[in-house]
């Protein structure tokens, strides 16, 4: 007897067009003999074609593929929840703690683990920039929006004539924006994956951005914005190394199902922890997908994980 999948995808976040492409990609590779799917496209209004009660009734697992507000803040997890509606990924507080940067950044720096100095900033605060030469003394630093993902909103700032820009761009999509300390070096990430109810860190990629500074926006979604090494061309003790960071993170937050976790590695070898994704994409240039693949997980086999992942969390 197939399982019957709804897929949710889309959302009035900044990130609906991503969620759709995820979502797309989910339809195309579910292994049709074991799973039913049932594609449920949330509007950029948040309008349903269907009812939560309806869904109940035609699936026995939601399949989150959704990012950003609402769909990765822990907002349709406790939905989910109300409904006693299995559903793929973390929980409503893992996901609503991952999605604000600033308190990922203070929960896992109080587990012993490195993120870059940082502050919040509200808008119309004018001690803002005393605050920012205080903390940070020098050029550059990273503005970002605090609860976004996919690298939206994000710029590195070299310059105090471009710092007020940056944080009005970055206020674009959030009421509350993360500061950060500039760190140079190489951009790391590594996902988990549960299997079987054991948490397992992927092989980690290395990013190299061709078109920007960073691994931003386009670079991650166009084929051609970044090259991307999985396994990255590093002694052994260090790739353990990022695994063990990225699964630590997953543990720390209390992420389920998967996890990917975003870090850099300074010249001196320290890796600092950029921030986590709760729902990575899966889209046709998605690092998870490609991580679970030089582990031997192809595609279908990654969802069928993903999902029984979430019969396994919804008996715990």
């Amino acid at each position: 007897m197939r399982i019957r999948a709804a897929i949710l995808m889309g959302g009035h976040s900044s990130e609906h067009e991503i969620s759709l492409k995820t979502g797309g990609m989910v339809l195309k590779n579910l292994d049709r003999r074991k799973f039913d799917a049932l594609p449920v496209k949330i509007g950029k209004d948040g309008s349903w074609p269907i009812t939560l009660e309806e869904l109940k009734e035609k699936c026995d697992v939601a399949f989150i593929a959704m990012h950003g507000e609402y769909g990765e803040d822990g907002q349709i997890q406790s939905l989910l929840e109300t409904f006693g509606i299995p559903y793929t990924g973390s929980g409503p507080i893992a996901s609503a703690l991952a999605m604000d940067k600033q308190k990922t950044a203070v929960l896992l720096a109080n587990n012993g683990l490195l993120v870059p100095e940082s502050l919040t900033a509200i808008p119309n605060d004018i001690h803002l920039e005393f605050a920012v030469a205080e903390n940070f003394k020098n050029f550059p630093i990273v503005i970002k929006p605090a609860n976004l993902g996919s690298s939206v909103g994000i710029s590195i700032v070299k310059e105090k004539a471009r710092f007020q820009p940056a944080l009005q761009k970055a206020f674009q999509y959030s009421e509350s924006v993360l500061i950060q300390r500039y760190i140079k070096g190489r951009e790391i990430t590594c996902g988990t994956l549960e299997i079987n109810g054991a948490s397992i860190p992927l092989m980690p990629t290395e990013i190299i951005p061709r078109t920007s500074d960073f691994f931003d926006y386009y670079a991650k979604y166009n084929a051609n914005g970044s090259a991307e090494i999985t396994p990255p061309n590093l002694p052994e003790e260090i790739i353990k190394n990022i695994r063990f960071t990225a699964l630590k993170a997953h543990k720390i937050l209390g992420c389920s199902g998967m996890s990917r976790t975003d870090m850099i590695m300074s010249k001196n070898g320290k890796l600092h922890i950029l921030e986590l994704n709760t729902i990575p994409g899966m889209t046709e240039t998605s690092l998870l997908p490609q991580q679970a693949k030089k582990m031997g997980i192809e595609f279908p086999q990654l969802l069928e994980i993903i999902i029984q992942s979430a019969f396994i969390k919804n008996k715990t």
